[in-house]
């Protein structure tokens, strides 16, 4: 009897360790968040395609990841991939304005996937898309550092997140965005 108990806590807790968090009044399409140029980019543009958000900085060690970005960018927008940087100086290292980033991503990277403008990414000041990750997905999607990788799925929800050190064409990440491409 203690046994089959045991069975069903764990069951029990197997099951809505999942979806303890993820109400998901909102999703990520229903976001708007400005562009590094000043637009508004309306994430609904995007509705059905997967995404790669990633916070990024000009002065991280990981800054050179934005060629990778740019890769992914190259080799999957056709199938519906949108990679979204997020510049942020959340972490103290990113330039002073929007056009020195704009800058820094065109002429070192060559950059044309989006980028926004800079944006808070985590605390009381984060954007709106920060907070709902959070509330929906956990603490596991607040960025604990610069190039921290959010992957949204065709429905507009988490479908995983990536440490910094995961380069953005891993096959831990590409074989992902490859399922959620077929």
């Amino acid at each position: 009897m203690r046994n089959l108990f045991i069975i069903g806590v764990a069951i029990f807790m197997f099951f809505s360790k999942s979806s303890s968090n993820a109400n998901y009044e909102k999703i990520f399409y229903d976001f708007k968040i400005n562009s590094i140029s000043g637009d508004i980019i309306d994430l609904n543009d995007f509705k059905g395609k997967p995404v790669l958000v990633v916070n990024t900085a000009s002065y991280c060690g990981f800054t050179k990841q934005y060629a990778d970005m740019q890769i992914l960018w190259e080799r999957y927008k056709k199938k519906g991939l949108i990679v979204l940087g997020i510049p942020s100086n959340s972490f103290n290292q990113e330039k002073k304005n929007n056009n020195e980033v704009k800058e820094f991503c065109e002429v070192n990277f060559s950059i044309n996937f989006p980028i926004t403008e800079i944006t808070d990414v985590k605390g009381n000041n984060a954007h709106e898309i920060y907070k709902w990750a959070k509330e929906n997905h956990g603490k596991s999607a607040v960025p604990k550092w610069n190039f921290y990788k959010i992957l949204i799925n065709k429905e507009g929800k988490i479908e995983d997140t990536y440490a910094s050190l995961t380069n953005p064409t891993s096959k831990k990440i590409t074989k992902k965005i490859e399922s959620l491409l077929d």
